[in-house]
């Protein structure tokens, strides 16, 4: 029976960020003795892995791009401690090459993904990770990515700011006039933060909160609660065209929504069109712990 868990070498590269063979060899050999693993991971020359693991990556870029046909995407998110390394050729390289293994081998999960081989290379994205930590320098890491099949555009924003992947339900080709309107849907995604696709992908409990929070700003406002509930439905209206990305006026041309200008290109184009769904990633959203809280957690873990 083996002497530690999947917990305990995710735990491990968690700590030292090294990869989940690296972790589990490790652990394998300390007979899943932590404190040991550790050693024996910095003894095979992985010490400068191991330090930077302890430092928060919250820059790093969001990276868009699909394969030759527009028929797989991806998006994926890999940060990095500064936003300078966002600007590095072999940073980059990796990215791509995570993504580009994403699409050609489409892994479960990142976990998955580090121990595939990556395209394009003999090592596993694991290990090409390792080599990229120790030669620029920082602590790096795989986020999170999602892979999409069928039409796909694909965006990047502000040199890797945001990253945005539209999938499209079509038997249009995916020429170049294509790819010009789904790029301006994907850049109206980026650039609103678009929370929702129709209407209908609006969870219940989110308009009743708007509800509630709309009722009382008119009663606050003055006007008499009999009549609160009609203005209410009007806003509902208003929060409905600002949020569902077919309602959203094109800021291209104010005078249709997305919904129409869709509609517009399939007419022009001699085919039908419909957005099926959208992901945007912004680097660095939601990471806000500080460095003395990791330190604090990671203290809290070895205790």
């Amino acid at each position: 029976m083996a002497a530690f868990t999947a917990q305990d070498v995710k735990t491990l590269r968690e700590k030292t960020g090294c990869g989940m063979m690296d972790c589990k060899k490790a652990l394998t050999n300390a007979d899943g003795d932590m404190d040991k693993a550790i050693d024996f991971l910095r003894e095979q020359g992985l010490a400068k892995a191991a330090k930077k693991a302890s430092r928060i990556a919250a820059e790093g870029v969001a990276y868009a791009t699909t394969n030759a046909d527009a028929s797989v995407g991806v998006v994926i998110e890999v940060n990095a401690e500064t936003d300078f390394v966002a600007k590095n050729d072999s940073f980059m390289e990796f990215v791509k090459a995570c993504a580009q293994t994403v699409i050609e081998q489409n892994p479960a999960d990142v976990d998955e993904l580090l121990t595939l081989k990556a395209a394009g290379s003999e090592q596993t994205v694991a290990e090409l990770l390792q080599e990229k930590i120790q030669t620029i320098g920082e602590n790096i890491k795989i986020r999170r990515f999602e892979r999409m099949e069928g039409a796909c555009v694909a965006y990047v924003h502000a040199g890797g700011k945001i990253g945005v992947l539209v999938n499209f339900t079509t038997d249009i080709a995916v020429n170049d006039e294509f790819i010009a309107y789904g790029k301006d849907v994907a850049m109206q995604i980026a650039a609103l933060n678009t929370p929702y696709l129709t209407e209908a992908d609006v969870p219940a409990e989110v308009i009743e909160h708007e509800k509630e929070v709309m009722r009382q700003q008119v009663i606050n406002e003055g006007k008499p609660e009999a009549i609160a509930d009609k203005i209410v439905m009007g806003k509902i209206g208003k929060f409905y065209k600002e949020n569902c990305l077919v309602d959203q006026e094109f800021v291209k041309d104010n005078k249709q929504t997305i919904k129409q200008y869709t509609n517009n290109t399939a007419k022009a184009l001699g085919g039908s069109i419909e957005i099926a769904k959208f992901v945007r990633f912004e680097k660095g959203e939601g990471i806000e712990k500080r460095q003395d809280d990791f330190a604090a957690e990671v203290a809290s873990m070895v205790k």
